[in-house]
């Protein structure tokens, strides 16, 4: 590698971190708003986000990759650009497919890199994320009770309580409904543990109103209303739940040899060929769109010395948005069996691919040019052609 190289790889890679980091972020922390919520009205789950948010970095570093690249690639050209060093760099007779060689070099060890994560590592990590999900959400009661929220104590309670210190609870709302039988219960005071080694709840309540419908018929049949100073309630907790099923029941848990042989892991459901085909193909659409960024980025990052930097990146940012959008409509008609997955996958990656190609060799002859330039041109030109009408006296 020339001295150039590594300067323009060094220049890449500080772009590339920082625009990796941001996405990935920003895409994590919606995430975990989510879990937040989900996982708000259970104690013994809120410790499993950690875990969540680990399980779920293989793929959101799968979705960032692309556009941190793609962007990276623009600030850099576009930064060159500002600085005058391009138009040295074409003055001493460098061509602009010299200057993107490194940039394509980065982008191949970049789809190695997506490879190992859409073929390997992100199954597992789907998989163990809903593995957690599933253990965390059907994990047995430890007795916490968190003021203001519900919780499911198991064979039909609901317990919540206004006020919670330790095991004494202020302002306490039951809720039962088992064998056709619904029973409220609420009261001022009371106090909650579990007994030691027999897996059960002991719930002591003061001064309450207990409602209890039997479900019989006829006019207030069945009903009974009743006022208590104290109420003694002993049940047995919630247990956990049994084991999450195997891996291999969903084809994105599948890795590419899993997929590509249809050796499926034990224990797994069976798969359609087409859901495997279309998984398996549109996971390598994804990972060979890489390559092809560069070709879209260096044209339209060196068209923003004209003063068409936002616009060229809007455009970029729409092309590829619709390129991943009919990508994973093309994905979906495959794994149904509707069209084959090398029209539905193939047929919209070669479309992108042409549409980079024909971008990059139309700016070879005049750096700068391109057709997404002159289709803004041309669109500024005919927006300033419309007549302005001034308003009357």
């Amino acid at each position: 590698m020339s001295i150039l190289d590594r300067y323009l790889l060094r220049q890449l890679l500080g772009s590339l971190l920082l625009c990796l980091g941001t996405v990935l972020v920003a895409l994590l922390m919606e995430r975990l708003l989510r879990l937040f919520d989900i996982l708000a009205q259970n104690n013994q789950a809120l410790p499993a986000v950690g875990q969540l948010i680990v399980c779920l970095i293989p793929h959101y570093l799968g979705l960032a990759l692309p556009a941190a690249f793609f962007v990276a690639l623009f600030i850099v050209i576009a930064r060159l650009g500002d600085n005058n060093e391009i138009d040295a760099y074409l003055a001493g007779g460098l061509s602009i497919t010299r200057l993107t060689r490194p940039f394509l070099l980065m982008s191949l060890l970049l789809m190695l890199l997506s490879a190992g994560l859409f073929g390997y590592v992100q199954p597992h990590a789907r998989y163990a994320y809903r593995a957690v999900l599933y253990g965390a959400l059907n994990a047995g009661w430890n007795t916490r009770l968190q003021a203001g929220a519900f919780v499911d104590a198991g064979n039909g309670y609901t317990l919540s309580a206004a006020r919670v210190d330790g095991e004494q609870l202020g302002e306490v709302f039951i809720h039962r409904d088992a064998a056709g039988m619904e029973e409220l219960i609420t009261s001022d005071a009371g106090r909650l543990r579990a007994l030691a080694g027999s897996g059960q709840l002991l719930l002591s309540l003061e001064r309450g109103q207990l409602l209890r419908d039997e479900g019989s018929e006829g006019a207030n049949r069945g009903l009974t209303v009743a006022d208590f100073e104290r109420l003694v309630s002993q049940n047995a907790l919630k247990s956990d739940a049994s084991d999450f099923r195997p891996r291999g029941n969903n084809e994105r848990e599948l890795t590419f040899d899993e997929l590509y042989g249809g050796r499926l892991p034990k224990a797994a459901a069976p798969l359609s060929e087409a859901k495997q085909a279309g998984e398996l193909q549109g996971r390598l659409a994804r990972t060979l769109s890489l390559p092809l960024l560069p070709l879209l980025a260096v044209p339209l990052g060196m068209s923003a010395k004209r003063g068409k930097r936002t616009a060229s990146l809007i455009v970029a940012a729409t092309l590829m948005l619709l390129f991943n959008n009919v990508l994973q409509f093309g994905e979906s008609l495959a794994e149904s069996g509707k069209v084959p997955a090398l029209i539905g996958v193939w047929l919209p990656w070669s479309l992108f691919a042409a549409l980079c190609v024909w971008v990059f060799s139309q700016s070879l002859a005049r750096p700068g040019d391109n057709p997404v330039t002159r289709l803004l041109n041309e669109l500024e030109y005919q927006v300033s052609r419309r007549p302005r009408f001034k308003a009357g006296p």
